[in-house]
């Protein structure tokens, strides 16, 4: 179903993304320190797409590098904790949007 209408294609891609990104987190937080290449292998995720995500991660705070590979910071539980609420809301509001369809 996905990639059928332009006007849900950009929202699917980016929910992929997170959902990307959040398990990336969780593993880091599993195996922290790791690197790329074992990243990319324990998620069988391509290199090059875990690395754009580890460039985004640590942007925000999230992780940070190390000689032995990434690792997580004090700002994740909180970010945790802060998606959670906003995945509410938004479910609250798919919900609404959903039950108002014909």
């Amino acid at each position: 179903m996905k990639g059928r209408s332009v006007l849900t294609s950009k929202i699917e891609s980016e929910i992929e993304l997170l959902e990307r990104h959040v398990t990336m987190l969780k593993a880091i937080m599993e195996h922290e320190p790791i690197g790329i290449i074992r990243l990319s292998e324990l998620l069988n995720v391509p290199q090059h797409k875990v690395r754009y995500s580890l460039r985004i991660l640590e942007q925000e705070g999230l992780i940070a590098p190390s000689p032995e590979g990434a690792v997580t910071t004090e700002k994740l539980q909180q970010f945790f904790l802060d998606l959670k609420a906003i995945l509410t809301s938004m479910d609250e509001t798919v919900n609404k949007l959903r039950g108002s369809l014909p």
